[in-house]
C-alpha cells in the first residue's frame, strides 16, 4: 500500500462511522470468509461467488455493507477536491447527470452538486443498512420481500460514486498512488453485481469502456 494511501486509511477518513458486523454472528463469519478469499489473492470473479451452503441474501447483505464502507473511504480521499465550485452538478462527464430523489425532501428528481448528492446518498444508505426490517442481523430472521429491490437501488447509486470519482477526480487518485486500490475495489464491485445481476446494464454504461479493459 502506498504511503499516501496509508495516511488516508490511518486517518480512516470516511464520511460515516463504518457499519460493523457483530462477532459471533453468521454475518461476521461470512464477512471473514469474504475477506479471507480476497486476502488469499483469489481471482475476484471466483471470490464473489456464493460459498457452498450459504444463503444468497446473507452473502449479498455482507457485501453491500462492505462496499458501502469501502466506497465511502474512496470518496473520503477525494472529498476535499469535490466541492460546490469544482462539481456543481453530480455527473459522470457531459453525458451523464445524476439527480437525487427520496421519499422526504426531494420527491422529484432534483439536480444537486456532487458533494450534496454524496452526502444525501451516504445518509440514505446508512439508514437502509441499519434498518433491521431490511437488513435483519439476527440469524433466522427472514429477509423482507423488498430486500433485493433496496439492494439494487443502493448498489446502482454506489456505482455512481465510482462514475464521478473515475471521470472527475481520477488525477487526484493517481497523485495519491491509490489507483491500484480503487481499481481493485471497482473490479470486485463489478464482478459482484454481475454475478448476482444487481445492476441494470444501462446503469453501467458510463464506465463501459474502462470496464471492458479492466474486467475481462
Amino acid at each position: 500500500m502506498s504511503h499516501a494511501l496509508k495516511q488516508v486509511f490511518n486517518k480512516d477518513k470516511t464520511f460515516r462511522p463504518k457499519r460493523k458486523f457483530e462477532p459471533g454472528t453468521q454475518r461476521f463469519e461470512l464477512h471473514k470468509k469474504a475477506q479471507a478469499s480476497l486476502n488469499a489473492g483469489l481471482d475476484l470473479k471466483v471470490a464473489v461467488q456464493l460459498p457452498p451452503g450459504e444463503e444468497q441474501n446473507d452473502w449479498v447483505a455482507v457485501h453491500v455493507v462492505d462496499f458501502f464502507n469501502r466506497i465511502n473511504l474512496i470518496y473520503g480521499t477525494i472529498s476535499d477536491y469535490c466541492t460546490e465550485q469544482s462539481c456543481p452538478v453530480m455527473s459522470g462527464g457531459p453525458k451523464y447527470e445524476y439527480r437525487w430523489q427520496d421519499e422526504h425532501k426531494y420527491r422529484k428528481p432534483t439536480a444537486l452538486s456532487a458533494p450534496q448528492y454524496m452526502d444525501l446518498l451516504m445518509d440514505w444508505i446508512e439508514v437502509q443498512i441499519n434498518n433491521e426490517d431490511i437488513f435483519p442481523t439476527n440469524v433466522g430472521t427472514p429477509f423482507p420481500k423488498n430486500f433485493l429491490p433496496v439492494v439494487k437501488k443502493i448498489l446502482s447509486r454506489l456505482f455512481r460514486v465510482f462514475v464521478h470519482v473515475y471521470i472527475h477526480h481520477f488525477d487526484r487518485i493517481t497523485q495519491m498512488g491509490s489507483e491500484a486500490h480503487v481499481n481493485t475495489c471497482y473490479k470486485h464491485f463489478y464482478y459482484f453485481v454481475k454475478e448476482f445481476n444487481l445492476i441494470d446494464t444501462k446503469e453501467l454504461e458510463p464506465l463501459k469502456e474502462m470496464t471492458s479493459r479492466m474486467c475481462h
